[in-house]
């Protein structure tokens, strides 16, 4: 799946869990993290090689942070930063994980080709995980499931009053709530998060 649509799953899921808004964005980024290991794709594009050229990233996209070592560090590390320490260290890694398996089900590249889940990498690059079924990351699944994240994200702001555009700024966040609420009227109660 795209990086947005992880995104937008991980943020729909974080802001119903969560009892603070840093811990929200410590899940949320739970559910994207894992793409991280597509950075090689700018190194790729410097080193003169072109798009046609993608060394790094076809190598080391689900392999060097789509696995278990992975999520378990990752999780650990968000104990530094989060309040609600052990809770929010499993959702991360659940989310992470959610992440996986929406890879696993619709990242097929548009040539055609699987990305696999290397998910014992670096202890062994033997064991992978696909799926017989997986689908286009560009395909009607992909796109439906899109559509759906960013009406619950939507939805969402509109009725806690906060969105992602917070972290940026408070102030372009609560015109765009006001947006909202003035586009799409609710009855439910506002509640407000640290």
């Amino acid at each position: 799946m795209n990086l947005i649509t992880h995104g937008l799953i991980g943020w729909c899921i974080s802001q119903r869990i969560c009892k603070s808004r840093r811990d929200a964005a410590i899940v949320t980024i739970g559910s994207i993290i894992p793409d991280i290991d597509s950075l090689g794709v700018v190194l790729d594009l410097f080193s003169g090689g072109g798009s046609e050229n993608l060394v790094l990233y076809s190598s080391y996209h689900h392999v060097l942070s789509h696995n278990l070592l992975a999520a378990a560090v990752l999780a650990l590390l968000t104990c530094l930063f989060s309040r609600d320490k052990l809770t929010i260290a499993a959702l991360f890694f659940l989310q992470f994980h959610l992440h996986l398996f929406c890879d696993l089900i619709g990242a097929k590249g548009p040539d055609g080709e699987q990305w696999p889940i290397y998910y014992f990498f670096p202890f062994s690059k033997d064991f992978f995980i696909t799926w017989s079924g997986q689908w286009e990351i560009n395909a009607w699944p992909n796109i439906l499931i899109t559509g759906v994240s960013l009406f619950f994200f939507l939805r969402q702001a509109r009725d806690l009053g906060f969105s992602a555009l917070w972290y940026l700024s408070s102030r372009a966040d609560e015109a765009f709530i006001n947006a909202l609420r003035l586009r799409f009227p609710s009855a439910g109660l506002t509640t407000h998060r640290e």
